[in-house]
């Protein structure tokens, strides 16, 4: 509906809004929601004038149909408690029909809703106009989809409401049904001859009867004694006339035709083994739905294989065993590729997620006046089923701040020279081994000097602090910190950036903020692909043992000897006319003692951030399997997790993101000294 908001023209879309209530209103009954089938009557009857061209798809309209979205919804979640509102919503779409009639007929719409049919006893097909003078004969024959039986489609209902346009006969067609001994009761093998005398040409009342089933059925339509208009297959000779009950005593006429006679075609016996022989070996589904938490479990499994593989690897390494060794490369090999593919079973497209924000930006649209067009790119990038799961809430809350915040008014942005309309992105991209998601907006961007006064004024800081443009951004995800005048529904008590930085914390993710002053901000989400197992590269600091994510790596060198003392305390190393800074791990993890003599230098980067991590040995990569840290050990802000290493001690994983900002703060701080 809201692609309908956006075109309200497209056909494709409207017959796709009228089937998809359609649906639900017939599927509402039949599995006894009569509450919703009745609601929905109304709409489906307001969205077929649009589709017979009677009215338009306006925002009005498309706006009461999302509301009434919500409402099904509840009815069919609580199917037996007393769900309020729905009244108010038939009122609005009542007076909004009521307003697009035309020549002030009165709609439909406005009548007492119908309860629908409970059982297909009780259907009753709309009653046929008499045949007049004009009437011409048409003959329809049609199959239905194999699986018809199967999805609940009543072949009887079916030929009642092709009995609603106008007289008929019906033949039933039997020369598809194999022998009985290879016969499968839930499929349809049936066909239907039908005679329709009916004044005008009866196409799209046809295609109205079979709206769900047409493009996988067989169907002919042809004038008695002319050429076929839709030819799919060939009619089969009828064997058997069924007897179909008239809508009304008064809708037939007196004398019934008859059909011109059809020569019978006998169908061959090994041409019907053939087709069964074919449908059999037809290749069976390709999915299967799997519960969540087998997948969570097959992942601890695969986990457990991995460290178990790692031991045996370093037992034949230090053994002198040409078949060990052999073995354990093989099954290396193996666990690798069972990791590879047991992650890519959990890995989800971040569209499933991307989705669902089209509304709520349509519905702030609504809420606080703003003309706003909300794009998306990047919907088929994945992401770790788990990490999609907790990553919707902080977008909500970045999506909020955007348009409450970010967007000015359409006045405010015509006198700045903008466009009325606000444009909020939401995109993902592949970074490494991060996705990097952003909101984007071309709002005011972030008021600095407001930010820090409010700062100020809750006690983050202090008046003389001397902070960098990238700390002031991040004030604005301390708890309870909100620039707004007043507290509203949307904002205002200092809660939702707070929700987006524990959020991503807990993921392991990194946030960054870029803003410029009346062009609009960025936020940034990095976040690892997944939470469960990844490669690293084995170092040793001291005598203790990490490990850093490989996929951060860039690349090593080594520590030139004697640059500490021409550096005179600036930390920096020349990377092919490139200064980077760098950390020695040694005084960030406050060891004593001194280092190796040949010390290297790994250079590991976060988004656009580089830092070179100063380490004593590297060992080599292994794969890493991640363990969270205990609540104790949370507030540790350079490890990200841990692994169990192949002997059975633990290695404690660097958290590069940290580190690249503690370097990058490092920097800031260096040229401020030297301005």
């Amino acid at each position: 509906m809201l692609d309908l908001e956006q075109d309200p023209s497209n056909d494709d879309l409207i017959n796709s809004t009228f089937r998809a209530l359609h649906t639900i209103k017939g599927s509402g009954a039949m599995f006894g929601f009569t509450a919703v089938a009745e609601f929905v009557h109304e709409f489906e009857t307001a969205f077929d004038r649009v589709r017979k061209g009677q009215s338009k798809a306006n925002t009005a309209l498309i706006g009461v149909a999302l509301d009434a979205k919500d409402h099904i919804h509840l009815l069919i979640e609580n199917p037996d408690a007393p769900v309020d509102g729905g009244t108010e919503i038939l009122v609005q779409l009542r007076a909004i029909v009521d307003g697009a009639a035309v020549g002030g007929h009165e709609e439909t719409a406005s009548e007492p809703v119908a309860a629908p049919a409970p059982a297909p006893a009780a259907f009753v097909a709309e009653p046929a106009k008499p045949a007049d003078s004009g009437a011409k004969r048409w003959r329809l024959t049609f199959y239905l989809p194999s699986d018809a039986l199967i999805y609940g489609t009543n072949p009887e209902l079916l030929l009642k409401e092709l009995a609603g346009i106008g007289p008929t006969v019906v033949l039933a067609l039997t020369d598809r049904i194999p022998d009985l001994d290879i016969i499968d009761p839930e499929v349809s093998y049936l066909g239907w001859q039908v005679d329709i005398e009916v004044a005008d040409d009866p196409t799209a009342a046809i295609d109205d009867v079979f709206l769900f089933l047409r493009d996988n059925m067989e169907l002919t339509l042809a004038p008695l004694g002319g050429e076929a208009v839709v030819a799919v297959a060939e009619a089969p000779a009828p064997v058997m006339e069924i007897a179909v009950a008239a809508p009304s005593d008064d809708a037939m006429p007196e004398a019934p035709f008859v059909p011109e006679p059809v020569v019978a075609k006998a169908a061959p016996a090994k041409k019907a083994k053939a087709a069964e022989k074919a449908e059999a070996e037809k290749p069976a589904a390709t999915s299967l739905r799997v519960p969540a938490e087998r997948l969570d479990e097959l992942m601890d499994r695969v986990g457990e294989l991995v460290i178990a593989q790692a031991r045996l690897s370093q037992i034949a390494n230090s053994s002198s065993d040409t078949a060990l060794k052999t073995i354990a490369e093989e099954l290396e090999r193996l666990s690798s590729g069972l990791r590879d593919t047991t992650m890519g079973i959990r890995m989800v497209p971040i569209g499933t997620i991307f989705s669902r924000f089209r509304r709520l930006v349509h519905d702030l649209s609504g809420e606080l006046g703003k003309q706003i067009e909300f794009i998306t790119t990047g919907e088929e990038t994945e992401l770790d089923k788990t990490v999609i799961e907790r990553l919707a809430d902080p977008l909500v809350h970045l999506i909020r701040n955007s348009v409450d915040h970010g967007l000015e008014s359409a006045e405010k942005r015509i006198a700045a020279g903008k466009s009325p309309k606000g444009t909020v992105r939401l995109s993902a991209v592949y970074s490494g081994a991060e996705v990097a998601i952003s909101v984007i907006d071309d709002g005011a961007g972030l008021n600095h000097e407001r930010i820090r006064a409010k700062a100020e004024e809750n006690g983050l800081i202090t008046a003389d602090a001397k902070l960098t443009e990238q700390e002031l951004n991040h004030l604005i995800f301390a708890p309870g910190f909100s620039t707004a005048k007043e507290v509203t529904a949307l904002s205002g008590r200092g809660v939702g950036m707070d929700v987006v930085k524990r959020t991503i914390d807990g993921l392991r993710g990194t946030i960054d903020v870029t803003t410029t002053p009346g062009k609009g901000s960025v936020f940034t989400l990095r976040l690892p692909l997944t939470l469960a197992i990844i490669d690293g590269m084995l170092i040793r600091v001291g005598d203790g043992r990490y490990t850093i994510p490989l996929a951060a790596v860039e690349e090593c060198v080594e520590l030139p000897v004697g640059l500490e003392a021409s550096a005179k305390g600036r930390n920096f190393l020349d990377i092919r006319g490139s200064l980077v800074p760098y950390l020695r791990l040694r005084e960030v993890f406050g060891l004593k003692g001194q280092g190796d003599e040949h010390e290297k230098v790994v250079i590991v980067s976060s988004g656009e951030g580089r830092v070179g991590l100063v380490v004593d040995q590297i060992i080599g990569n292994n794969q890493t399997v991640i363990k969270q840290l205990s609540k104790l050990h949370s507030g540790i802000k350079s490890f990200s997790g841990a692994t169990i290493l192949g002997d059975g001690t633990v290695a404690l994983i660097l958290d590069t993101a940290h580190l690249v900002a503690s370097g990058q703060s490092y920097v800031e701080r260096n040229l401020g000294r030297a301005a």
